[in-house]
This record gives structure tokens, sequence and C-alpha cells, in this order.
């Protein structure tokens, strides 16, 4: 991972944060690309000198390309992209309050929207980077859900089945430019990703009393295994759960 550069959305906590940080203690230069200013500032502070904290939101297009030219400028040409920024918003789809159409255009946004926007900006990079002959990476954190009923979750659960069939249809046109494609699918991870919801909070305690969930750090590791492959390597789709859920 010595002088890669990467490029991680939703870094300001979860999956993308412990993404961040295991590539950097690799050896690689990370742009931590989310919202949350004061997060990815607290964590460029954390991580040091091989960290940039770049404040966009992955559902505006022209923050994406303000966030790419920041990256270019600052760290130079990106050769791995991890499209962690993700969103839930629990609820069923006939009851009022949670799970309103403004909740599901929300998701919709950032889970789907946002990754095509982020995609769009940096293929360029990825591109130059595989020409260039070297490793050239796109990772795409997806969920089990993309292939589950989840009752209370639907909205969710399509738009993560949108981003695992983006992801092969992506790694389809790539393949043969040599830029990987890495679609991983985790299940139950303890994040902030449910924290804003009572329902969210209340089924994640459930599970804890039920599984050993995964950590952010166990999903950072097989992220950063992937990536750090021989360039002929390439892991199209990885499935990540705790050992007792089924």
């Amino acid at each position: 991972m010595d002088n890669r550069i990467a490029v991680i959305t939703g870094a300001s906590s979860g999956i993308g944060a412990a993404v961040a940080v295991k590539l950097a203690e690799r050896g690689a230069r990370v742009a931590l690309v989310a919202r949350r200013k004061e997060r990815v500032e607290a964590l460029r502070d954390r991580i040091g000198d091989r960290a940039i904290a770049v404040a966009a939101d992955v559902s505006d297009p022209a923050e994406v390309e303000a966030a790419r030219s920041r990256v270019a400028a600052e760290l130079g040409r990106a050769d791995l992209v991890v499209n962690a920024a993700g969103i839930l918003v629990p609820g069923l789809l006939d009851t009022p309050g949670p799970g309103t159409p403004a909740d599901w255009r929300r998701q919709l946004d950032v889970n789907v929207a946002g990754l095509l926007h982020v995609f769009r900006a940096f293929l360029p990079d990825l591109q130059a980077a595989a020409a260039a002959g070297g490793p050239a990476d796109l990772v795409n954190i997806s969920s089990i859900a993309a292939a589950r009923i989840e009752p209370g979750a639907a909205v969710y659960a399509a738009t993560k089945a949108a981003v695992s069939h983006l992801s092969r249809n992506f790694r389809n046109e790539l393949a043969p430019r040599n830029i990987r494609v890495t679609n991983l699918e985790p299940g139950v991870v303890v994040t902030e990703l449910l924290s804003a919801s009572e329902l969210g909070t209340a089924w994640l305690e459930d599970m804890k009393t039920r599984i050993d969930p995964l950590a952010a750090a166990d999903l950072a590791e097989v992220v950063a295994f992937a990536v750090s492959r021989p360039i002929h390597v390439s892991l199209p789709e990885i499935t990540v759960v705790p050992t007792r859920q089924v």
C-alpha cells in the first residue's frame, strides 16, 4: 500500500473511517470525504500527515467534483476509491413518520446517486493509474441486504441491490482496462448507521444479544487485503458476516 492514494467516502464514521485508518497504517495517503467537516478533521488529526479532510456531500455532484480537484492538488492522482458513504432510514413503506418519500429520496441520493457521482469523478484517475501499469481499485460497500427481504428497510435494501448490480456492471466494463472492482457485502456491523432511529438502535441491541456482530475494523481488514493483492488478482464479490448470523 506504500504511496497509494486512496479516496474514502463516508469517512466520518463506521466502515469508512476504519478503512481510512487501516489503509493509512499500511502506507497509503488517504482523502477523508464526508459531510461532517468536524468529524473528518478529527480523523485527519488522528491519522496525521498521511491524510487530508475533505468536507463534501456525495449526493451533490458539484461537491464531488470539487473534492476530486482538491485530492488531485494535495495528494495527486487517486488509484484507490472506496465508496463507503451510506444511510439507512428504517420504516415501513405504508406508514407515516419514518419511511416518508423524503427519507426514500435521501437514501437513493446518497447510496446510489452518490456512488455514481464519485465513480464518474474519479474514473479518469483510475484509468490513468491502470494505464501506467500500477494498481487501480474501486471498492463499493454494499450489504447482504442487497439479496434479502428486509422488513422495515425495503428502500435501503433496494439501494444496496443497486450497488451490488452496479458493481458487477462496472467490473464487466473496467476489467479489460485492468481496473479491479470489489463489491463488499457485510452482515450486521456495529456502526452509527442505525443510531438516528429508535427502531434501528433497538434492533442492533437485540442483535448484540443473539450474535457477535462485526466491527468496522473487521471490514477494514478485508478491504486492505483485497486491494493489496497482486495486480492480476481480483476479488470481485466478498460477503462477510458474523459467524452466528444466518
